[in-house]
């Protein structure tokens, strides 16, 4: 029976605040909500008030931390009864449940009909745990190195009555039996003393019998054998540095001046720039008739300006999406960390998906410019999961999007395309 005025009911609730302390799994919203006149009224504590300590639990044990400050818990409770909970970014497939587990309204939460279902469906979808590489299968057992099973007692009293431990059977067969490998101890041992041995004769062959360094090969004017590798002065060359030409499925063989097909760019829109300083071999650097510079990967076909705003250049599985300034910060607001998470339509996707992760979101100040970044992965209408590098940049008051698509096992190539259109991207107009 609970208690029987409104003022005994406020008392019990800050009673059980001092008890209980700042502990979001224990202040469910029903739990923490302040006491009026009709609070009988509000909503019963029942099974979803330990829906929502589970829903919490999982998102402490995800994300590393709880869904709401616990400095104080005057703060945690006010905060739970009017602020949603922090977003579950990293909690991948589970964001769901999370999410559906904290809302505040009991009567929406999942039963545990439901809960059950969303749990066995994620365990059946879960991919298998690969084993790495140091992992040891357990040997067989060897039936003949288990311990051998004696009476209890027997030796003890063979030594009380002062006779051997062994029984002259005993002898007889230990005398009789065939010799055997050496002991690992032994063979260990010997091993180790080979091969002490031949490291000696190594280093005194080598003192020996190898020619010393005479003064003429330091003087070497490049006829030698490494001519290729050394100057004229006998100074060794730097060593040629990883390419980064993009892979021959990705990316033409011709050099961007047109398209597969064979016939110059339609549009006629772009200019390339293959000697900038900043571009790396198979990239070229585009100035936009849109109003910025990019570089791209050599054979990239370009579309124009969409109705969304959108100039985009493609190649196979990969997509370059360039969104120069179409959204302004008097619709959008000033922050880029924000503005990505929540307004902005080339991820639209990744809100609309059920199966979608985020990763790495963080915002950059650099010379005054601030913006924001992001990884991402979403399932698109054909149920291939796509990985995605996304880029925020505020500009003069409006955003400007640099966004990369490509296949989710191909995300090495989706990292090395963006990174050099991320870092070379400016607004020329």
């Amino acid at each position: 029976r609970g208690p029987a005025t409104a003022l005994a009911a406020e008392r019990a609730r800050q009673a059980r605040m001092a008890v209980v302390g700042p502990v979001t799994e224990r202040w469910a919203p029903e739990q923490a909500g302040p006491v009026h006149e009709n609070w009988q009224l509000a909503a019963p504590i029942g099974p979803s008030t330990d829906l929502w300590a589970l829903g919490a639990l999982l998102f402490r044990a995800v994300q590393g931390h709880a869904p709401y400050p616990e400095e104080n818990t005057a703060e945690l409770v006010q905060m739970v009864c009017s602020e949603p909970p922090a977003f579950a970014e990293e909690c991948g497939p589970l964001r769901p449940v999370v999410e559906s587990l904290l809302r505040q309204d009991p009567t929406e939460r999942l039963d545990y009909e439901e809960l059950r279902g969303w749990l066995r469906s994620l365990v059946r979808s879960a991919p298998e745990p690969e084993a790495g590489a140091h992992v040891i299968a357990v040997p067989p057992a060897d039936p003949k190195r288990l311990p051998i099973v004696r009476r209890r007692g027997e030796l003890v009293r063979r030594r009380r009555a002062g006779l051997p431990a062994t029984s002259a059977r005993h002898r007889r067969a230990k005398r009789e039996r065939p010799s055997g490998p050496p002991k690992p101890r032994r063979l260990g041992r010997n091993l180790l003393l080979v091969i002490l041995l031949a490291l000696a004769a190594a280093i005194a062959y080598a003192m020996v019998f190898m020619p010393k360094a005479g003064p003429s090969d330091n003087t070497s004017t490049g006829n030698s054998p490494d001519t290729g590798r050394t100057g004229a002065a006998g100074n060794v060359s730097s060593a040629p540095e990883a390419s980064s030409e993009p892979r021959p499925d990705q990316t033409s063989p011709s050099d961007g001046d047109k398209s597969p097909s064979g016939a110059p760019d339609s549009s006629g829109s772009d200019k390339e720039q293959s000697n900038a300083p900043d571009v790396a071999q198979g990239f070229t650097l585009r100035k936009d008739a849109e109003g910025f510079q990019v570089a791209v990967a050599r054979g990239w076909d370009r579309t124009p300006k969409n109705g969304r705003g959108q100039v985009v250049y493609a190649q196979g599985n990969f997509q370059l999406i360039v969104v120069p300034g179409r959204d302004s910060t008097s619709t959008f607001g000033s922050d880029p960390l924000a503005y990505q998470r929540e307004d902005e339509r080339e991820l639209q996707p990744f809100r609309d998906s059920t199966w979608a992760t985020s990763s790495g979101m963080r915002l950059i100040e650099v010379g005054g410019r601030r913006m924001a970044e992001g990884q991402f992965t979403w399932q698109d209408s054909t149920g291939r999961e796509i990985f995605v590098r996304n880029l925020a940049i505020l500009v003069d008051g409006r955003y400007h999007v640099v966004q990369l698509r490509g296949p989710e096992a191909e995300r090495d190539e989706v990292t090395r395309l963006y990174e050099q259109a991320s870092a070379t991207y400016r607004v020329t107009n």
